[in-house]
């Protein structure tokens, strides 16, 4: 499982005391000479040191090796952070015996507060003397904040493997990149084909969850090709590029779905789905309104189906749209009809008790029709629950 089940990458995974709970919370990857790694990062303006660091690498076609830490965000931190970043960074390529360039650095945890480098930098000769193939799972664990369980995800096709690994249940919204998200593969691509294997297959499925409509300041997607597989370079217009683009997409979405049932104080899974808007952007930005709407998020944690929530939502979206055109369905239960709630939902008749099974249900599904254009979207959200609000509200106390 994980990022070391395609061939020519080990991993590994301890706890250096970041964190005063004593889970683990430092790790290292690292691929073959000859990897490939491309990346997608936040849209946030106050990115933090490791994603800027992250840009200047992979900007210059290196890297080769990962050390992420958790516990400490390394944001807001100023010309300390960068420091912090480089020394780290040297520490981990002394330790794995490469160049600092090929070495690229991920952090998660506490927005402020400085890297522990008094005890990441001493702790890295033995995890790297740790690396193996079989330390995906504990690299998984030791990447994690208030996730509560790890995220992994395998594919495979025609000889080539596709691994990854996912950390993040809050502070997740859709701009280009979302949470931690590791992918692996051994196939042999270019750097600029691998760049685009990311765009295509990574980048609009992370793009389509939202959490809490809060956008990170960590945000990274990197995918590695390490080309230890068997065979020729994998090129665009050839079934070996769409078998490899077929397994990163189902890694990708396995890892989506995950980071969704993991979401923080989460007891439901929303799935929007929209069509008939005028474009797909239209489509995503409904659909992201009602899987961020705070009405929606929080009917979903009480199992009330309030379809007038999902309808101030849509129409609050900002997309121009007729409201005779909206019909919008929970699971198979249609509850809103060229923009009319039917006045039966109201008298406690079998519709409203249809509805109310359906949004028990783990996973709830909300379709929404706009229109008859070609546009169609998806987002992925979570409820809001008491502990979420709990869970945020101790998180630094």
């Amino acid at each position: 499982m994980s990022v070391t089940d395609p061939l020519g990458f080990r991993a590994a995974g301890m706890s250096c005391g970041l964190k005063p709970s004593g889970r683990p919370d430092l790790a290292l990857l690292i691929g073959d000479p000859g990897t490939t790694v491309v990346g997608l990062f936040t849209t946030n303006r106050v990115a933090a040191a490791p994603v800027r660091y992250c840009r200047e690498v992979l900007s210059a076609y290196r890297g080769r090796a990962l050390v992420v830490n958790s516990g400490q965000a390394n944001a807001a931190t100023g010309e300390r952070g960068d420091a912090d970043v480089r020394s780290t960074v040297a520490a981990a390529a002394a330790a794995l015996g490469v160049e600092p360039g090929d070495v690229l650095a991920c952090s998660t945890g506490v927005i402020g507060e400085p890297l522990h480098l008094d005890v990441m930098i001493p702790a890295l000769p033995k995890l790297a003397g740790a690396l193996s193939r079989e330390g995906g799972q504990d690299f998984a664990r030791a990447i994690l904040t208030t996730d509560t369980v790890e995220k992994q995800a395998t594919a495979g096709v025609g000889g080539i493997r596709v691994g990854g690994c996912a950390k993040g249940v809050g502070m997740i919204a859709p701009n280009l990149a979302t949470m931690l998200v590791f992918v692996t593969t051994d196939a042999q691509v270019a750097s600029g084909d691998l760049q685009r294997l990311a765009d295509e297959q990574l980048k609009p499925r992370f793009n389509a969850l939202s959490v809490d409509a809060c956008t990170s300041t960590n945000d990274t997607v990197l995918l590695f090709a390490s080309g230890a597989a068997a065979g020729t370079r994998v090129v665009p217009g050839t079934s070996a590029w769409d078998a490899l683009a077929g397994a990163i997409g189902e890694v990708g979405e396995s890892l989506l779905h995950q980071l969704a049932a993991d979401a923080e104080g989460v007891t439901h899974v929303l799935l929007i789905d929209v069509d008939g808007a005028a474009t797909e952007r239209d489509a995503r930005v409904v659909a992201r309104a009602v899987a961020e709407s705070p009405l929606v998020k929080t009917a979903a944690f009480g199992g009330d189906p309030n379809p007038g929530r999902i309808l101030q939502a849509v129409g609050s979206s900002g997309v121009a749209l007729d409201p005779a055109h909206i019909h919008i369905a929970i699971a198979d239960v249609q509850l809103v009809a060229n923009g009319v709630i039917p006045a039966a939902y109201f008298e406690h008749d079998s519709l409203a008790a249809a509805a109310r099974d359906a949004m028990k249900e783990p996973e709830v599904r909300i379709h929404v029709s706009v229109g008859d254009g070609p546009g169609r979207g998806r987002s992925l959200g979570s409820d809001l629950s008491y502990e979420y609000v709990r869970i945020n509200g101790e998180y630094t106390t």
